[in-house]
């Protein structure tokens, strides 16, 4: 535990040869969060979690960028069908086009990582 919230975590091992833990926050870690800083019981704070989430899907599916200043831009865009390779039996196949989701980061997420 840390900090009184769950986490969990897994060591990697850096480019340097030096081993890092990183730590995963899960949904309900989230959820944690939420309710404390704004003062919301749990259950209430899964629904605005769900509800936000929920816009945001509609939002891509519909519009295919969604922009939150600041924080940053969600878009939607195509990849075109390609070549591959099977690993395994090295023959040659046929990948197809498919839609990917993209995030840009804002000016104040990327200045508040550094």
């Amino acid at each position: 535990m840390r900090n009184g919230t769950r986490c969990h975590s897994r060591k990697t091992n850096s480019s340097r040869g030096n081993f890092q833990e990183d730590v995963l926050m899960t949904k309900a870690d989230l959820v944690e969060k939420i309710a404390a800083k704004a003062n919301l019981t749990k259950a209430a704070a899964e629904r605005a979690l769900n509800a936000f989430l929920a816009s945001v899907e509609d939002s891509l599916v519909k519009e295919s960028k969604l922009t939150l200043t600041g924080f940053g831009t969600f878009a939607v865009e195509t990849r075109k069908a390609r070549q591959g390779r099977n690993p395994r039996t090295g023959d040659t196949l046929t990948i197809p086009a498919c839609k990917i989701l993209k995030f840009r980061p804002g000016k104040m997420l990327k200045d508040s990582l550094n």
